[in-house]
């Protein structure tokens, strides 16, 4: 991607981010996006139809991002979750890449759908490592483990949220790869 058009997306990026914590998404115009951004309508419209299409965008990048970071360690071993070590574990520090995004979703003062839509990408990543473990055979976890687990995760997330993401990664890894191995989750 030009830089010029990668530096363009990333400043209606941010943008976004200062806006949505002031106010819902269906609220922001592109307007104040543009101002912001320090760009003209024309180059916002150049790249996007509207708000939404900046939001979708954004969020797709993030959770294909998550996705490879809940799924890096399941590649690295042979048998189950008793192989799994720490510093396997990338979802922690993807969340702290993306942590500004992840303040938002969190924020109690933002609507629900954010946390909906994490929850349900997060559902399916848990979903397809389930399958990858059972090597190909069919899925026989119960829906509600499966929701069981991805609660777990948004629970993690949500305390080291609330605690200011003071927590390191690595220590959350730890603490992950305890809750896993001693059949917590």
């Amino acid at each position: 991607m030009d830089l010029r058009i990668a530096k363009t997306h990333e400043s209606i990026q941010q943008a976004l981010l200062v806006l949505l914590k002031e106010k819902p998404l269906e609220e922001i115009t592109v307007s104040e996006l543009c101002r912001i951004a320090k760009i003209n309508r024309g180059t916002f419209y150049l790249h996007y139809k509207n708000i939404h299409g900046v939001f979708e965008k954004y969020f797709e990048e993030i959770v294909e991002d998550l996705k490879c970071s809940i799924h890096a360690p399941y590649h690295e071993i042979d048998q189950g979750v008793e192989d799994l070590e720490a510093d396997m574990i990338q979802i922690f520090h993807h969340v702290k890449k993306y942590e500004p995004f992840y303040c938002i979703v969190f924020d109690e003062q933002i609507p629900m759908k954010y946390y909906y839509m994490l929850f349900h990408s997060i559902r399916t990543f848990v979903a397809e490592i389930a399958s990858f473990l059972q090597k190909g055979e069919p899925l026989n976890l119960p829906d509600f483990q499966i929701s069981y687990q991805t609660n777990a995760i948004m629970g993690i997330l949500l305390e080291w949220h609330q605690e200011g993401y003071v927590t390191s990664p690595a220590e959350l890894n730890w603490y992950l790869i305890r809750f896993i191995t001693e059949r917590h989750l």
